[in-house]
């Protein structure tokens, strides 16, 4: 699949945004503490995709019913669903000067019923030519998503025959639907009934 920048200007993937706030003193704390182990990009990418996908539990795995949107509050909170954690790493790669993008996918049950808006998130590394996408969701069994510039190895893979989709634009903030969904839940109860079927 061939993604689409929503900006043609790749600075906006490196842009200080509402909910891509990695200008907050923690998201440099945090982003700083890993490149002084992984100094050349290519690791450090890695290093902060495993991070968010390991250090801050899904919200849904964990059972927290707190609810996150702005990358500085994923990482002081520990907590995030897709969405939020796909935030926050955004948020490190950047603060890196590495651009990065938000872009989603839109999964169902396996009967295809109840489709949901994943969040993913698309990172340009120095010398490459092509975005590439990745899922810092988080692994359980089932699930087992790794960083990759290759060959995706992403979470869930779409299954178009129930209306399953790969979504190819990239965001340089959330997607309106998806912040609005975020953003007027009091609880993640709540936003489980109100999550987006569709951008």
């Amino acid at each position: 699949m061939e993604l689409v920048q929503q900006h043609s200007d790749v600075s906006a993937y490196l842009a200080v945004g509402e909910a891509v706030d990695h200008d907050h003193p923690l998201v440099g704390e945090v982003a700083t503490r890993l490149a002084d182990v992984h100094p050349d990009a290519y690791s450090y990418a890695e290093a902060a995709f495993a991070y968010v996908r390991d250090t801050i539990p899904h919200s849904q795995d964990s059972g927290d019913l707190r609810v996150t949107w702005r990358a500085s509050d994923v990482l002081e909170q520990g907590t995030g669903i897709c969405y939020a954690k796909s935030v926050a790493y955004a948020a490190l790669l950047r603060a890196r000067s590495i651009p990065a993008a938000l872009c989603y996918q839109r999964l169902a049950e396996d009967d295809g019923t109840n489709p949901v808006i994943h969040g993913l998130v698309a990172v340009l590394l120095p010398g490459e030519r092509e975005w590439a996408r990745q899922d810092v969701r988080g692994n359980k069994p089932g699930v087992d998503a790794r960083f990759s510039l290759g060959e995706e190895r992403l979470a869930w893979t779409v299954r178009p025959e129930l209306g399953e989709v790969d979504y190819p634009q990239l965001y340089a903030e959330p997607h309106p639907a998806v912040l609005g969904a975020l953003k007027a839940a009091p609880d993640r109860l709540y936003l489980w009934r109100t999550l987006p079927a569709e951008l």
